[in-house]
């Protein structure tokens, strides 16, 4: 399959995807765009009574700072029987779960109670005048009888049940009544939108805050005979139908997604049959608060945008997304800015042609408008994934058997997808000084993408199952990740030790490809840039290593001058982590002059994590470097280290083969004796090195390990970076909180009902725009380091007709007409044009001065 069929296959593929979502968006979902209806009505448990999971957006489980934050100073008031004071205990426990515990101890249970906000209303036949006082606060019609000081921003009225237990002939009559009576005060159209809406920003105070809940189904077979003789199903589903009909006809909001939670489930309930456990109770109490309480929380807190259910997403700040937009195709136009007639007669030239390829040469600008317009796709893509009701959103849900399986399915990717190596180096002698054959050197560049592509797989595989609450898995992928930076430090060292190539181009490129994606995804999703927490970490760590082989580079060497330099960077490095004062300095000159706000402590965290494996790094580069150049009969020193590689490298070689060996499982049963994160974070900075020292002696033993690489884990490799960061709103969701889907292949998120076709359709559309990402921010880094074009050379047209070069001169005379009316313009750009592409330090300015305008606005 050619580069062509797989670009347009995976074209195809995207074009699908986004005409199924905007089916699903605009015709399946035309009535509950933004998930309301799905909220109250539907939904299942993923972990059973811990996760419920409505279809097709996310539910936040409330904390207490998050309920206090959305009622501002309102109270949560509950009215009716049992069902409803075990909601108004599991919002208690929610604010104060000690404190609430210690109430209960206190009080009568068919009695009227207050715990700091939350109030509830004894009313089992909802016809007490303190019912309705509630109801009206809700209206501000509060009667003057009445000691309340604040507003209700949330009532949920729910009884029915003693109607049933305590009357056998009019139940259902006066339970009409009750309803009718309270109805009027529970219509929800006298103050909010329908379902189908969620509530705005501006209305926040007085929006969906008044609930029906309907009348618990209990467990007929383990009720108490006095209760089993009078509660029957007949009386419960009537009751319940009367509630539906007169949901519909006056637009009462009623939670039915509360008779899901126990449907077919007798773990669901205490064991008097009549109530529900504790976190089934904490489950209908989410319920309400997220139809609540989402969107105005979506407002005031920003991203994560984890709470997707009868949510909007806030303001979009759609000029200013369209801003950015439009401005990744602005250096294009000015550094690609030539002879109008040239360029598009070469484009013309190229379409008019019929069969073979175009014999005119495409020029470079062309290659920049391309790479501008497919970041500028690209993310779009991330907004109408991630910060619209577009496509679906779901929580994840670890499982051992998923990702031990998806884990399995790569680790065969790799194993079909082996070849040798196309990297080779010098022959080397051995100690007879006889010539060996060619072979890729270590740690090659198919070796390091390899390995760069079979960590990121498993690290998308992580975050995709949800198993950062595994602490083995955990443990490993933080092995993975410092790798990444032995990676990192082991590379760039190589280059400077061996190049000694410390121009700033060369620095500033790495710093912009680097952080190019992860720079302007911000202003597009409203995020910031620690957010994407590896594209600092790495541009930091080669900063350090730039700095410490730059200081005196002349005497790098002196192998005791270089190793001491890297201890005192090692030294300064750990200062700034333990007490980080100069990044504190640092990001608060920032927030004050710039308008960022980056979390110190979470940067502190991440520089700790990791403190030392990238000067391990540094230090198997340089020995690398040495013995390298020994054995290839490069140095001719005759020290006790040169003269022992000589003599007994197959010895060494042979010895560091064995250590890997006892080193890997050794630090297997090390790690297994940490009971939790924080102890084991503690330690990992000191240990992390011995593990991946192991992998990679044993990684390259023999000349067959060497020869062969798996070139699907390289081409990973080779866009780890871009995956690593699109993962966040293009593959998962929710600011990585949750798993995006398409929504069409069945109506809930099982594997048997679409998980599992959407991880098919949206990691292909997800691999294939990280590649193309890849690639355009390459060409965008070498246009913003060195815009110069080579000279144009004359156009030689291909005479396919008289009527096409007519064509040709035609055109290309009106654009000299149009550039002679537009004289002092054309001067002014160029002479603008050969300022910018004149300096690299103009250029760095102009961007980092757009980045504060719009940090600013």
């Amino acid at each position: 399959m050619t580069s062509q069929t797989i670009l347009r296959v995976h074209a195809l593929l995207l074009a699908c995807t986004l005409i199924g979502v905007v089916f699903r968006r605009y015709w399946l979902d035309a009535d509950d765009p933004y998930k309301c209806r799905a909220l109250m009505t539907r939904g299942y448990w993923l972990d059973p009574f811990k996760k419920w999971q409505p279809p097709g957006c996310l539910m936040h489980q409330y904390t207490a700072k998050d309920i206090r934050t959305c009622l501002n100073g309102q109270r949560i008031v509950y009215i009716g029987d049992s069902t409803a004071r075990q909601l108004f205990w599991a919002t208690a426990k929610k604010l104060n779960a000690t404190g609430a515990k210690a109430y209960m101890q206190e009080v009568d249970k068919h009695e009227d109670l207050v715990f700091e906000d939350v109030r509830f209303v004894w009313d089992p036949f909802l016809n007490s005048s303190n019912s309705r006082a509630e109801l009206l606060s809700s209206l501000d019609e509060i009667p003057e009888h009445t000691d309340h000081t604040k507003t209700a921003g949330l009532i949920a009225v729910g009884g029915g049940l003693w109607y049933a237990r305590h009357f056998q002939s009019d139940w259902l009559d006066r339970y009409r009544d009750a309803l009718d009576y309270v109805a009027p005060l529970l219509d929800a159209r006298r103050r909010s939108p329908p379902l189908n809406r969620p509530p705005s920003n501006e209305q926040g105070r007085k929006d969906h805050h008044v609930f029906m809940t309907p009348i618990q189904v209990p467990l007929y077979n383990v009720l108490s005979p006095p209760r089993a003789s009078t509660i029957t199903p007949t009386k419960i589903n009537s009751m319940n139908g009367y509630l539906f009909n007169l949901s519909t006809t006056r637009g009462i909001r009623v939670p039915w997604s509360y008779s899901l939670m126990t449907w077919k489930s007798e773990d669901a309930y205490e064991e008097s049959g009549l109530h529900v456990i504790e976190d089934v109770a904490v489950g209908k109490v989410d319920v309400l608060l997220n139809a609540r309480c989402n969107t105005k929380m979506t407002y005031t807190q920003g991203y994560p945008f984890n709470k997707t259910c009868c949510s909007t997403y806030g303001n979009p700040h759609t000029w200013r997304a369209h801003f950015c937009l439009a401005l990744a195709f602005i250096p294009s136009l000015i550094i690609g800015f030539r002879s109008y007639g040239t360029i598009i007669s070469k484009l013309f030239g190229g379409f008019r042609q019929f069969g073979g390829r175009p014999s005119l040469s495409r020029p470079p600008a062309i290659d920049r408008f391309k790479a501008s317009a497919v970041l500028s796709a690209v993310l779009t893509y991330c907004a109408l994934a991630d910060r619209t009701q577009l496509f679906d959103k779901t929580q994840k849900h670890f499982e051992y058997s998923e990702f031990c399986g998806l884990c399995a399915v790569v680790l065969l990717l790799g194993l079909l997808s082996l070849r040798p190596s196309v990297d080779k180096e010098p022959p080397a002698c051995d100690a007879s000084s006889r010539p060996q054959s060619a072979e890729p050197p270590f740690l090659s560049r198919d070796q390091s993408d390899e390995w760069k592509g079979w960590m990121q797989f498993i690290i998308l595989i992580y975050h995709y199952t949800g198993a950062s609450s595994v602490l083995g898995i955990y443990q490993v992928i933080r092995i993975l990740v410092a790798s990444y930076l032995f990676l990192s430090g082991f590379g760039h060292t190589v280059f400077f030790y061996r190049k000694q190539n410390y121009s700033m181009s060369r620095c500033v490129s790495v710093l912009v490809r680097y952080n190019l994606l992860s720079c302007v995804l911000p202003y597009i999703m409203d995020t910031d840039y620690l957010f994407y927490y590896f594209a600092p970490l790495v541009s930091f760590w080669y900063l350090v290593v730039y700095l410490t082989m730059r200081i005196r580079s002349s005497r790098n060497s002196s192998l005791p001058f270089l190793l001491s330099k890297i201890g005192v960077s090692a030294m300064i490095v750990t200062l700034l982590a333990r007490a980080p004062i100069l990044f504190e300095c640092i990001f608060l000159l920032l927030q004050h002059t710039c308008n960022i706000h980056w979390n110190v402590k979470e940067w502190q965290f991440r520089l700790q994590l990791d403190c030392y494996i990238v000067y391990g790094g540094m230090m198997a580069a340089i020995i690398y470097c040495e013995v390298s150049d020994i054995l290839r009969g490069q140095s001719y020193l005759q020290n006790t280290f040169s003269v022992t590689i000589r003599r007994h490298w197959n010895k060494i070689r042979s010895v560091s083969v064995a250590v890997a060996l006892i080193i890997l499982p050794g630090f297997w049963y090390f790690v297994q004796q940490f009971s939790d994160k924080v102890t084991y974070n503690r330690w990992i900075p000191f240990v992390s090195l011995f593990p991946i020292l192991a992998f990679v002696v044993l990684r390259n033993c023999n000349r067959h390990f060497r020869n062969y690489y798996s070139w699907v884990f390289a081409w990973l490799g080779r866009c780890s970076l871009e995956t690593f960061t699109l993962q966040f709103h293009i593959w998962l969701a929710a600011d990585t909180k949750g798993l995006l889907s398409l929504g069409i292949f069945g109506r809930k998120a099982t594997h048997i009902d679409g998980r599992y076709h959407d991880l098919v359709i949206l990691t292909g559309v997800f691999l294939w725009l990280s590649w193309m990402t890849a690639d355009a921010s390459t060409t965008i880094t070498n246009c913003i380091i060195d815009p110069r074009q080579p000279p144009l050379q004359e156009v030689k047209l291909t005479p396919l007709t008289v009527a096409k070069d007519v064509e040709v001169d035609a055109f290309a005379n009106g654009l000299n007409w149009g550039r002679t009316r537009l004289g002092a313009f054309s001067r002014h750009l160029k002479k603008w044009r050969e300022l910018w592409m004149g300096k690299l330090e103009i250029r760095l300015a102009s961007i980092a001065l757009i980045m504060w305008i719009l940090n600013r606005v």
